[in-house]
């Protein structure tokens, strides 16, 4: 057998062999790694997900929750982890950011994972204690910028969705607020609730029954367009901040290496999972929809990640904001 004859018959021993893998695939429970504190909205996006993919998939979907460092420290356990299909990381836009934001990232988010389907785009909002003094977004803007660092304002660490946010909002009013990070926004929404800080900007998907309960005080949507579920909450746009936008989405990951069998099908799974009705009906509850189905593919979503890679790298150095 020659060299050639034999290359082309290992690769065809490769694909039967991934093919048998994915017909077994799985036998056991899967871990989906969420990166941040329980209770927090890319949380909520994750087990809403998992107990749909669970029935699919006829094994268990265990969310565990690795809280720490913005998210990279989840997502580098799973960067390590086995390239068998049995721990996944479900992330937001902070996949696209860390690389900007961390001079010593222990993984590159872009080659050290096998993208698996995007989830679903969240909206966010700025969001205040009741105790708060302003009433609307109007008096948020001018009491921020004459009073600055005697606002606090909270966020899931740096990094986080909250963190960019933030971030961004102080840059538009060239007014820097008293930043205090936490582990998550599950924290950082419980001070919020209790007043012990006044602003925060956070996902539709933990913002949502707060706001509806009347627990805390809802300023504005981060979106260029109304949010369905809130369509008389005004923009941050409209309130004058016309370059302000942002959206934080959602995907699915394996480890670098698991074969496109297992890859195909749990994106097969999430696809489902974001056609189920019980799944479309309580995002809608939480501000949010699935991703469209031209959207849902590994393939585009890889070419998303890159490009949002590419797009908030300036954003993140003009800002200057760094961590180690």
């Amino acid at each position: 057998m020659g060299i050639k004859t034999a290359a082309i018959a290992f690769a065809v021993a490769l694909g039967f062999a991934g093919a048998a893998v994915a017909q077994t695939y799985p036998s056991r429970p899967i871990t989906v790694v969420v990166p941040f504190a329980a209770g927090g909205p890319t949380d909520t996006v994750a087990r809403l997900v998992g107990e749909s993919m669970t029935r699919t998939l006829g094994q268990q979907v265990l969310i565990e929750n690795v809280g720490g460092a913005g998210g990279t420290r989840g997502a580098g356990q799973v960067a390590k982890a086995a390239p068998d299909g049995y721990t996944l990381l479900l992330h937001h836009i902070g996949q696209a950011t860390a690389p900007s934001l961390y001079r010593k990232l222990p993984y590159n988010p872009a080659t050290d994972f096998e993208e698996a389907g995007l989830v679903t785009p969240v909206p966010m909002t700025l969001v205040g204690s009741s105790k708060f003094a302003p009433k609307d977004i109007q008096e948020v803007i001018a009491y921020v910028k004459a009073n600055k660092e005697k606002v606090t304002y909270g966020n899931a660490g740096v990094g986080s969705a909250s963190h960019l946010c933030g971030m961004l909002f102080m840059a538009e009013l060239d007014a820097p607020m008293t930043t205090i990070p936490y582990q998550g926004t599950g924290p950082a929404m419980n001070d919020l609730v209790g007043g012990q800080i006044d602003l925060m900007c956070d996902q539709t998907t933990n913002t949502t029954g707060q706001i509806r309960g009347g627990k805390i005080r809802a300023y504005a949507a981060t979106t260029a367009k109304p949010i369905k579920a809130m369509p008389d909450l005004p923009t941050l746009q409209a309130a004058g901040l016309k370059d302000f936008e942002v959206a934080i989405w959602h995907g699915l990951y394996a480890p670098k290496g698991t074969p496109k069998e297992i890859v195909d099908k749990l994106n097969a799974a999430l696809d489902k999972a974001l056609d189920d009705p019980k799944v479309v009906e309580r995002f809608a509850d939480l501000g949010t929809e699935p991703e469209p189905k031209e959207r849902r593919s590994p393939a585009f979503h890889k070419q998303f990640l890159s490009a949002e890679i590419a797009k908030w790298k300036p954003v993140i150095q003009k800002a200057g904001v760094f961590a180690d």
